[in-house]
């Protein structure tokens, strides 16, 4: 007996929840029979032929596990940085909120028997999981991990500031550089500016 596609199996759980035409779902099923998992999802999204919700939906029933659209969600950064972003990348997976002993998380296979013994090198932690779609979860890990725009690198934070226009600060060695411009100097602790966040 031939093993089924996930994109086989999905399409009969679209049509079977009424989403997409059976007629569709074969035609769906013949183009996208070898293809991954994240690249079926984009089409169905890309292409308009399935609501965001209602793939969560078939996702759900596929994996037998909730759900969740990580677009908008708020996410610990400290939880996130328990793993290395590589890892979370490469194994579609996010660490959600810890209740307990429990750690959710939600990933785009959430049957990969990869993701238990990866992430438990990391955390002690009981984990289940959740459902959700590889580019989403890819694009919140590294809005996580990569550098913002308006982030300063860890030593930058401790060079001279500028404060020529800002006035008088307190308890501030000031120092003048080349062109005589004042500035606070960083380099001893200061709650004010070192606070870590």
């Amino acid at each position: 007996m031939e093993s089924t596609t996930f994109a086989q199996k999905l399409c009969t759980i679209l049509v079977n929840m009424g989403v997409i035409k059976k007629s569709e779902g074969e035609a769906m099923q013949t183009a996208f029979q070898d293809a991954s998992k994240a690249a079926f999802d984009d089409f169905l999204l890309g292409e308009g032929l399935v609501a965001k919700g209602d793939l969560f939906k078939a996702l759900s029933k596929y994996y037998q596990v909730p759900f969740m659209d990580v677009v908008g969600a708020f996410f610990d950064s400290a939880l996130l940085h328990k793993f290395p972003k590589g890892m979370l990348l490469r194994l579609g997976v996010i660490p959600y909120e810890v209740d307990g002993n429990i750690l959710m998380l939600v990933a785009t296979r959430p049957n990969d028997a990869n993701l238990l013994s990866c992430l438990g090198n990391y955390v002690s932690y009981d984990l289940q999981f959740m459902v959700g779609l590889r580019r989403d979860i890819e694009d919140t890990v590294k809005e996580f991990y990569d550098k913002a725009v308006t982030q300063v690198d860890e030593g930058e934070d401790r060079e001279l500031i500028n404060i020529e226009n800002f006035g008088t600060y307190q308890n501030e060695e000031l120092l003048e550089d080349e062109e005589g411009s004042k500035a606070v100097d960083l380099t001893e602790e200061d709650d004010e500016f070192n606070s870590e966040c």
